[in-house]
């Protein structure tokens, strides 16, 4: 697990917040899709996942505008339907502009 390497801001995050029903036959499948997808998408900067009852995945862009292409993607489009109809109880997308950043690293202990 690794925390994202992001530029200096302003850029943009989309925070997904999930809770999952208990049938997530073929989730994981498809959210390893997303993730080798995602990684191809023009202006996407990187991402930060975990789950634990309540999933948080937060993505980083350059812009907006990316953001939009990556919401329309049509293999993406087929996993936003197949979350609703199947593997959700409930989700919550927030996108927010990063005004600022700052951080601490222990290299000596990684």
């Amino acid at each position: 697990m690794k925390i994202a390497e992001t530029p200096k801001p302003p850029y943009f995050a989309v925070i997904f917040t999930s809770l999952l029903k208990n049938n997530q036959e073929g989730y994981h499948e498809m959210a390893e899709l997303m993730e080798t997808l995602v990684i191809k998408q023009e202006g996407y900067l990187g991402h930060e996942s975990a789950r634990d009852g309540l999933g948080i995945t937060i993505s980083y862009w350059k812009s907006l505008e990316n953001i939009k292409d990556w919401k329309a993607n049509s293999e993406h489009l087929i996993a936003q339907k197949l979350g609703k109809e199947k593997w959700y109880k409930q989700f919550k997308t927030r996108i927010c502009r990063v005004e600022r950043e700052y951080g601490f690293s222990d290299t000596l202990n990684t």
